[in-house]
């Protein structure tokens, strides 16, 4: 079923990259230069240097800055800290990339690896201020504030001493383990390898999924809300930029869920070790189900 499913979904997008070429390679040419002028230029080097960081065991000073606020809250070594606030400040996919990183390098387990995993890897704050709020007609305040980061740091929070008490508890007493830290230019070399294999592999998925936009495009072209949600669900910033600020609680949803896109994204960075991604897409739906309650009762509650 699976295998007639994907050949059949071949042949339809490669008979529309042949019937509609122009309109394809529209498509294809947003996602590349999305990809081109904000994400290699943002986040290349964010993981250049965190990838430098991690390889020569310094990512105990940088956390040192906000320890004393992460460490009270969460009660989790230096190195989960560090993802944190890394995922939270440098956003999608940073998150991901980072906890990847340690996991493979063994400084943390699979259990706090997918702990993490769940609640760290959202919108970043420089893409939700600088390029969503002004497009859906909005100033930074505190209840989208809160919405787009309070609801997942809240998230982890109930996971750290609920679901996940147990399996976290003996990464709390135990010190990160330490590997031998790379010298400046071993670390710096393969860091840039990494950081241009995964920087490629991310613009790849962004040419794609902005290519299948062609299929919403055709069915609901006369629906501008419909074809924005659809084109939000397979890559984000096509479908806000569709919606505009028509019904921005659609696009804050579609903010939170991140888009197929991105879980392709996510799976991408992960392939390499033994995390799920089903796990993580379980718990990306349960911060969209939350976000969407919470919006649903700003917007629409007297």
């Amino acid at each position: 079923m699976k295998k007639t499913f994907y050949t059949a979904a071949f042949l339809l997008l490669t008979a529309l990259l042949l019937i509609y070429p122009q309109e394809c390679l529209n498509f294809a040419l947003n996602g590349l230069n999305l990809w081109f002028q904000k994400m290699v230029p943002t986040l290349l080097p964010f993981m250049i240097l965190s990838g430098m960081m991690i390889r020569m065991n310094l990512t105990d000073p940088l956390i040192f800055v906000f320890k004393p606020v992460l460490k009270p809250l969460f009660q989790l070594k230096s190195t989960m800290l560090y993802v944190i606030a890394v995922g939270f400040l440098c956003g999608f996919p940073m998150g991901a990339r980072v906890t990847a990183d340690l996991y493979e390098r063994r400084q943390i387990n699979q259990h706090e690896a997918t702990y993490l995993l769940a609640f760290t890897n959202n919108i970043g704050p420089i893409y939700f201020i600088s390029f969503a709020l002004p497009l859906l007609g909005f100033r930074l305040n505190a209840i989208l504030l809160c919405g787009m980061y309070g609801i997942p740091l809240g998230y982890g929070l109930l996971l750290r001493y609920t679901f996940y008490r147990r399996a976290l508890a003996e990464g709390v007493k135990a010190s990160s383990r330490k590997v031998k830290p790379a010298n400046m230019l071993k670390a710096l070399d393969d860091s840039v390898a990494a950081g241009l294999e995964g920087i490629t592999k991310l613009g790849g998925y962004m040419i794609l999924f902005n290519l299948i936009n062609i299929i919403p495009y055709l069915l609901l072209s006369s629906k501008q809300i419909a074809l924005g949600t659809v084109s939000g669900i397979l890559e984000i910033t096509g479908g806000l930029k569709e919606l505009s600020d028509s019904i921005p609680i659609i696009s804050l949803i579609l903010l939170t869920f991140g888009g197929f896109s991105c879980f392709a994204q996510t799976y991408s960075l992960i392939a390499k070790t033994d995390l799920s991604i089903r796990t993580y897409i379980y718990h990306k739906m349960i911060l969209t189900l939350l976000a969407s309650l919470y919006y649903i009762y700003f917007f629409y509650t007297p």
